[in-house]
């Protein structure tokens, strides 16, 4: 049996909702990603995994910086010094988009240093480990850059453009899966985006239309024993009751407050020919919390809040808070009392008030010549619980004018 670790999208460089470590000067939350990463490397030691499969996006952007780099760098030369075999797949995110540039991870592939292997165009490569061959088909985020296209493509509209690569990714694996020796265990690597697959946090800003899109059953095809996916943050089998498993192993640290409910984590895998299996394992996260207070109006607003943190250890957590003011009250949260109350958390992203608008009743159309009957009763009209005592009230109100009139004219 073969082992290794499936991971994807540690997004060196997301750096919001932290501060500068004070011990090492690195921001805090590269360091959250970091510990993430670590925390695959050091099963993949304990554990002697035959290799380590990395499905992209490794950075934030295409430019890290030098200490992203090292930290990066840092994790994966620990698996290189204990001769564990490392295939990084290029994500959307390492690719430069531009002919000639060079992608984020293009470094490690120019490094003298034998067992790493780049995946930065569709390929089919074959690892001997000490327990075996294994053949991997790896497929790189799809672009102009990765997909051979002609000339006759250069005018078409970006739909167009996308639905082809789709068309010419689905072929390219379609001929893998028929080059495979059948006899030999064999794993789909890819950073691609599933039909079926959910989306969550920041990800949920991305439009189906400007990726090349892929139904589950163009990836989960024999002979392949295990689909490798990055791209998605969520964990999810998307072939689940199906051989062979189609799974996105997810980030190992969250990006957002739209991932602070999720597990994070990543894949040991199992491969043996036609029953390969996989242990999803967390790793340690950030906390996020996010509070949302609905204010009651006969209450102090701020002991309120107060009560509902206490209801959280919000220690080393980043947290939102996010109250409701009653409709027609005014905002008296003393904010200073909350922020008091939230000094053990590594980090206060906001205390939001929200209030709801209120939507004024429209008032009958009237004009100022109108007569006195007619003004009055169009006022009653706007009021249906005095609908019944109009008549009346309109009648004893002409009454009250005439009186008036006659007492100036006097």
């Amino acid at each position: 049996m073969i082992t290794f670790i499936h991971t994807a999208d540690t997004h060196f460089g997301v750096e919001n909702y932290g501060k500068t470590d004070p011990q090492t000067g690195v921001h805090s939350r590269l360091l959250d990603f970091e510990k993430a990463l670590n925390s695959c490397v050091d099963t993949a030691l304990e554990k002697q995994v035959d290799f380590f499969l990395f499905c992209g996006d490794a950075y934030k952007t295409t430019n890290p910086t030098p200490t992203q780099q090292k930290l990066f760098m840092r994790c994966l030369l620990k698996l290189h010094k204990a001769n564990i075999p490392i295939v990084l797949v290029i994500g959307n995110h390492d690719n430069p988009l531009s002919f000639g540039k060079a992608h984020s991870l293009d470094v490690f592939g120019n490094l003298p240093l034998d067992g790493i292997h780049i995946l930065a165009k569709p390929e089919i490569i074959k690892l001997n480990t000490k327990n075996g061959p294994v053949q991997i088909a790896g497929i790189p985020w799809p672009t102009r850059n990765t997909i051979a296209m002609s000339d006759k493509h250069l005018l078409k509209s970006a739909n167009e453009v996308t639905t082809y690569i789709s068309k010419a990714v689905s072929s390219i694996i379609q001929s893998y899966a028929q080059k495979l020796d059948p006899t030999i265990p064999a794993v789909l690597a890819g950073h691609l985006t599933v039909s079926t697959g959910i989306f969550s946090g920041s990800e949920k800003r991305a439009i189906y239309g400007n990726d090349p899109v892929f139904l589950p059953s163009q990836l989960a095809v024999k002979p392949f024993d295990y689909v490798a996916l990055g791209h998605l943050h969520r964990h999810q089998n998307l072939n689940t009751g199906g051989y062979p498993a189609l799974v996105y192993c997810g980030s190992p640290e969250r990006v957002d407050f739209g991932e602070r409910s999720e597990e994070k984590g990543f894949c040991l895998v199992s491969l043996e020919k036609n029953k390969t299996s996989y242990e999803f394992i967390k790793t340690p996260t950030r906390k996020f919390i996010q509070l949302e207070v609905k204010l009651k109006p006969d209450q102090n607003q701020t002991e309120q809040i107060l009560q509902e943190l206490k209801k959280h250890d919000l220690t080393g957590a980043i947290v939102k808070i996010k109250y409701h003011v009653p409709a027609e009250k005014n905002d008296f949260v003393d904010l200073q009392a909350v922020q008091r109350a939230c000094e053990h958390a590594q980090y206060l992203v906001g205390i939001i008030p929200i209030r709801t608008t209120q939507v004024r009743e429209r008032r009958t159309d009237v004009q100022v010549d109108m007569e006195f009957e007619k003004l009055l009763g169009a006022y009653l009209d706007t009021k249906p619980e005095l609908k019944e005592k109009k008549e009346m009230l309109i009648k004893k109100a002409s009454q009250l004018f005439e009186q008036t009139k006659l007492s100036e004219q006097q």
